[in-house]
C-alpha cells in the first residue's frame, strides 16, 4: 500500500513523496491521520537531527496527532475498524527497575513513534496496549491531538506541586510555556509569564489568562519584576522554564523567594553545562527539579481536561496547511510565526 508522507532525510532537508506502508502487524494498529500538529521537538529534529527519533534514513517524521483505525493487527483486544483515537509518541515496558518504581517516563525500554506527518500510521504494540486511548464522538481530532504535548506539561504541574495562592513565573511562551501559564492558573496560582515574541505575549494573556505580561525585548534583565510582583516583594514561589537554553536555566535561580522551586523543564541541548551559587542553593533552600517526558497517568489526565474543555487549546493553532506544505509549517513554527501549525493529510 502506497501513501503520501513527509520523509526525513537530513538536517534542513525533508521530502514530501509516495511511500510504502505495511499492514499492521500482530498487537499494532493502523490509523488514517486526521489531524496533527507542529512541534518544538519536531522543529529541533528539522534543524539538526534528533540522535532518539531519527533511527535510520530516510525516517518519518512528526509525533502529535489523532485519527481513525483503518486496520487492526492480530490478537488487539479494544480496537476496532473505525474508532476514533489519539496515541501517545511513547509506551513503558510496564517491567523495568524505574516501571516497577512508577517513573514510567524514565523507563530503559521506551518505544517512541514518529511519522505522523503522513496519511497513515502503525501504531506498535507497546502504544496500543499502554497508550492509544479512544476519543468521544464529540470531541474533535484537531483539539485531540494536544493531549501528548498537554500530558507533559500536566506531569510538570503536578511534579511541581505549584498551589492556589502562590506566585508563578514562567520564562518562555511556546505552547508549552503557555501551557504551563494555564495550568497554573486553573491551580489557583498567580501567573507571570515574560517572552519575546508578541503573538506568544498576546496569547499568555488571551489564551493562558496571565497576571502580569513581561516584553523581554524592553526588560532585558526581569528580576526585578518577577520580584516586585511576588508576594511580600520576596520572589517567586515558583519559576518554571521553558527554553532550553542553559544560560535561562541559570537565571532562573535569581527570581524565586527562599524557599522557592525552580523547574527547569526546557530541554538543553546534549553536552551543555550550568553553573549555580551554592550558597544560593543551600543557605536559601532552593528547591530545583527538571521533569521529563510523560507516562500514561498523565497522558489520560490531559485527554479528560480537553474533553472537559478547561483548556482552549484550539487557540494555539495558527494555521492549517495540507500535508504537502508541512515544511513550510514547520518554518513558521522555527520563526516564531506560529504557535502550532495543524498539518491536514
Amino acid at each position: 500500500m502506497k501513501m503520501k508522507a513527509i520523509q526525513f532525510y537530513s538536517p534542513l532537508n525533508i521530502e514530501y513523496e509516495e511511500v510504502e506502508i505495511k499492514d499492521p502487524k500482530e498487537g499494532e494498529v493502523q490509523v488514517k491521520i486526521m489531524a496533527a500538529l507542529t512541534c518544538g521537538t519536531d522543529v529541533k529534529t528539522y534543524r539538526r537531527g534528533h540522535p532518539v527519533l531519527i533511527k535510520k534514513i530516510p525516517s518519518g517524521f512528526g509525533h502529535e496527532f489523532s485519527g481513525i483505525i483503518t486496520k487492526v493487527g492480530k490478537n488487539v483486544v479494544g480496537f476496532n475498524v473505525g474508532d476514533r483515537v489519539v496515541a501517545a509518541n511513547s509506551a513503558p515496558c510496564g517491567e523495568c527497575f524505574f516501571c516497577k518504581r512508577g517513573d514510567h517516563n524514565l523507563c530503559e525500554k521506551l518505544e517512541f513513534l514518529n511519522g505522523a506527518y503522513a496519511e497513515y500510521i502503525n501504531i506498535p504494540k507497546a502504544i496500543v496496549k499502554r497508550n492509544l486511548l479512544h476519543l468521544p464522538d464529540d470531541l474533535s481530532f484537531e483539539r485531540a491531538a494536544f493531549a501528548e504535548p498537554l500530558a507533559n506539561v500536566v506531569h510538570g504541574v503536578e511534579k511541581t506541586g505549584i498551589k492556589a495562592g502562590q506566585t508563578v513565573g514562567v520564562m518562555g511562551l511556546g505552547p508549552i510555556g503557555l501551557m504551563f501559564v494555564k495550568l497554573a492558573k486553573l491551580k489557583g496560582a498567580r501567573v507571570i509569564a515574560a517572552g519575546r515574541n508578541p503573538l506568544k505575549l498576546q496569547m499568555a494573556k488571551e489564551f493562558g489568562g496571565a497576571d502580569e505580561i513581561v516584553d523581554l525585548t524592553k526588560y532585558k534583565n526581569p528580576e526585578k519584576i518577577f520580584i516586585d510582583f511576588s508576594d511580600g516583594k520576596k520572589g517567586l514561589d515558583v519559576a518554571v522554564e521553558c527554553v532550553g537554553l542553559p544560560e535561562i536555566w541559570e537565571d532562573m535561580f535569581r527570581y524565586v523567594r527562599r524557599g522557592g522551586t525552580v523547574h527547569l523543564f526546557g530541554g538543553c541541548k546534549s553536552g551543555t553545562s550550568v553553573s549555580i551559587d551554592t550558597k544560593r542553593l543551600h543557605y536559601d533552600e532552593i528547591k530545583v527539579l527538571s521533569i521529563f517526558h510523560h507516562t500514561p497517568l498523565y497522558f489520560r489526565e490531559a485527554l479528560r481536561l480537553i474533553y472537559e474543555e478547561k483548556l482552549p487549546v484550539e487557540k494555539l493553532i495558527t494555521e492549517t496547511l495540507p500535508l504537502e506544505r508541512a515544511e513550510e509549517g514547520l518554518i513558521k513554527h522555527m520563526n516564531g510565526k506560529a504557535l502550532k501549525v495543524l498539518i491536514k493529510p
